[in-house]
């Protein structure tokens, strides 16, 4: 047997939007399960994501730290951010991300992974691209506003985000998956025989 995600959608009798916000809304679908019953499946509705793990020549990958309100931590992550957009280019969106955010530019981008972050109550979806051959970026610095204001920046190396990984220290989404997922990539093919930048994404269809 394939160990394959596969797209399915089962009949909805009836949908409403209860609560609407500046980027993402909540939704109720009325679903037939297969039994014959409906049941109201509440959930957030996500445009959708792009993060970074960019990773420069001493083997360190670039982190930020940002309060985010609704866990009530401050948290080490990955450079990422919505996409503002509907159809737009996730390659272009993940650039424009390491930019405001840390000021960097990089030469090589590779999907490293793409996820469902939580399937059983959003539909976000997120595509991690890794980024190599890192540079200072042109230009002067994105102005940052709010919790951004707060952030901080930093290079760590991979071997110490896999501890704190495992250790139950680190615990943002994007960098979990990446960190695990890049240490997965080298233990197996390698990293230059990741997806291309531009790979067909379903989840979130693009133009190249």
């Amino acid at each position: 047997m394939t160990i394959k995600d596969t797209p399915e959608e089962w009949e909805i009798r009836a949908t409403d939007t209860p609560f609407v916000g500046n980027k993402t809304s909540v939704r109720t679908d009325d679903v037939v399960m297969p039994d014959g019953t409906v049941v109201g499946r509440d959930y957030q509705v996500h445009p959708g994501s792009v993060a970074v793990l960019a990773l420069d020549e001493a083997d360190r990958v670039l982190v930020l730290r940002q309060y985010r309100h609704p866990v009530r931590h401050k948290l080490w992550e990955i450079p990422a951010g919505l996409l503002d957009v509907p159809g737009e280019n996730p390659l272009h969106a993940a650039q424009r991300e390491l930019y405001e955010e840390a000021h960097v530019k990089a030469e090589d981008w590779r999907v490293l992974t793409d996820v469902y972050t939580t399937p059983g109550g959003c539909d976000e979806a997120v595509r991690i691209f890794l980024a190599r051959g890192l540079s200072e970026a042109e230009g002067e610095r994105f102005a940052v506003a709010e919790e951004e204001a707060d952030m901080e920046l930093d290079r760590v190396p991979v071997e110490d985000l896999v501890r704190g990984v495992l250790a139950g220290e680190l615990h943002n989404n994007c960098l979990v998956v990446g960190v695990l997922s890049l240490v997965a990539a080298r233990a197996g093919d390698g990293l230059d025989a990741l997806r291309p930048a531009q790979a067909p994404w379903p989840a979130r269809p693009f133009e190249a």
